[in-house]
This record gives structure tokens, sequence and C-alpha cells, in this order.
């Protein structure tokens, strides 16, 4: 019971960070607020013991994020321009998309269910046989480190290639705003 709780506050925590986010104009509160609903997700990954998601989500998308959004910001101006046009339209797609998503969980097996293709494929595999061929106690780590060492190796180079693009736009935009003489 007392889980259930904690997820419903983090949950409600979290709505009410993205509504706040939404209404804002101040980019920089926009900022730490986008950080925050990282750390808050974060929070709720490890309550649905999703550590290395929670872990993942807290790296990236707290830290990294975080300042890269400020990097970025420090460039531009401190409050968000008026919309020129309707909000209608973004809001329309965004509702289809939600709505098509909420569709797609239709056939999402139940949570925890033994039943479900997670637990009947290659997962039993792997807890049989982690154990011996790789000695490491935590089935996830060596999950993530050994069978699926490239697919974690790409995943990392991925987040490095698009933090280096963006510190070398960051670094453009610098060298764009500087004067002749320097």
């Amino acid at each position: 019971m007392i889980a259930l709780v904690i997820d419903l506050v983090l949950f409600a925590f979290l709505i009410l960070t993205a509504i706040a986010v939404a209404r804002l104009r101040n980019l920089f509160a926009v900022a730490m607020l986008a950080g925050m609903f990282s750390l808050l997700a974060a929070g709720l990954f490890m309550t649905l013991d999703a550590v290395d998601v929670a872990f993942t989500e807290a790296a990236v998308g707290a830290g990294i994020s975080t300042v890269l959004t400020l990097g970025a910001l420090a460039l531009t101006t401190s409050q968000e321009k008026k919309p020129v046009h309707s909000s209608r339209l973004p809001l329309l797609l965004c509702a289809v998309t939600g709505a098509a998503l909420l569709y797609g969980t239709l056939d999402v097996p139940a949570f925890g269910s033994a039943q479900a293709p997670v637990h009947t494929h290659v997962g039993a595999d792997y807890l049989a046989r982690t154990g011996t061929d790789i000695g490491v106690p935590n089935f996830v780590t060596a999950i993530l480190a050994s069978y699926r060492g490239y697919d974690t190796l790409g995943e990392t180079t991925v987040i490095f290639t698009a933090a280096i693009a963006v510190l070398l736009l960051l670094g453009r935009g610098l060298r764009g705003g500087r004067t002749g003489g320097q």
C-alpha cells in the first residue's frame, strides 16, 4: 500500500511539474523544472525496480540535458517569445499522438505477468546462465555489460556524439557573437 502511495505522489509531482513547464515563459525556470522532472521520473523508475533506466534518466535527463540546456540558454534571451500562431494544431497533434499511444498499450500484458513475452523468451535463459557464464551477482549489470555489451556501447556512443554535436553548435554560436578583434 505504501508503495502505491509513493508512486501516486511521484506521478502527481510529475504532472504538476509538466504543467508548470508548459505554462512558464522564463527559460531558466523551465530548464530547472525539466531537470527536476527527470529526477522525479528517475525516482518513479526506482520504485518500479528499473534501476538501470532510473540511472540513465538521472544521468542523461537531469544531468547532461540540464547542463546543455543551460549552455544553450547562455547564448539566448531568458524569456520565451510570445507565439505568433495558434496553439490549436500542436495541441491537436499531441492529443492524437497520446490517443495512439494509449491505444497501443491495450495489447500490453498485465504488469508483472509471468506470461509476458519478456519472461517467456530470452529472459529465462539469461537468468539460468548469467551466474555461471559471468559470475557477476547483479543480473542487470551482468546482462548490460556482457550479453548486451555492444548495444550498451552503441547507446553510449550515440549519447556522446549528441553531446559533442551540441557543444560544437554552442561553440559556433559563441564565435559568431564575438567581435573581429578576438
